[in-house]
């Protein structure tokens, strides 16, 4: 009998021990879940900071965009308004000259009249040349859509001024290098 006892002795000798180490096992998993679970609140709360921290860039990156447009929409407004003062102011000095010529015209002899006006006429020219302005050689060259535009079609004799223009009715112009207005022509055929 002593037997059983001891056997039952050490069963529930063994029990405890198992007991003991299902205990402590299970102490360790909820430190580690209560480790686990704080480590991720400290990661969910690192996150969120970093989120709000991205999102005030991004708040402020579009504000300052915005403020960007508006800035260069109220510059090209300024630029567009004034773009032609300069132009203007140049040609206020060839008004004067033609407002002057108006005034000797009754009082002036015919000469000095027409060489009135060739002055203002060359004032004006220089005047738009030194802003850009080139005029366009028409007469003699090989009729050209990107530049010409054809009022009229004439028969020529020479064989030479096919496809050439004859004669130009409006000149045309180029401003800084790039054509402004076409030139009107009469075109050989």
């Amino acid at each position: 009998m002593e037997n059983k006892n001891t056997d039952s002795f050490q069963h529930d000798n063994t029990s405890d021990q198992i007991n003991i180490q299902d205990e402590t096992s299970i102490n360790e998993i909820e430190d580690s879940e209560a480790e686990t679970s704080v480590s991720e609140e400290d990661e969910t709360t690192k996150l969120k900071s970093e989120l709000e921290i991205q999102k005030d860039k991004y708040v402020r990156l579009f504000a300052e965009f915005d403020n960007f447009k508006r800035r260069n929409a109220k510059e090209r407004m300024e630029l567009i308004q004034t773009a032609g003062k300069d132009v203007i102011t140049s040609m206020l000095d060839v008004l004067d000259d033609c407002d002057r010529a108006e005034k000797q015209m009754n009082s002036a002899n015919p000469e000095q009249i027409k060489e009135g006006v060739q002055l203002v006429f060359n004032k004006l020219r220089t005047s738009l040349l030194s802003k850009g302005l080139k005029a366009m050689d028409s007469i003699d060259t090989d009729f050209d859509v990107h530049k010409h535009e054809a009022i009229a079609e004439i028969p020529v004799d020479d064989v030479s001024k096919k496809g050439k223009v004859i004669d130009e009715i409006v000149k045309g112009y180029y401003l800084n290098g790039k054509l402004i207005r076409f030139a009107k022509v009469i075109v050989g055929k």
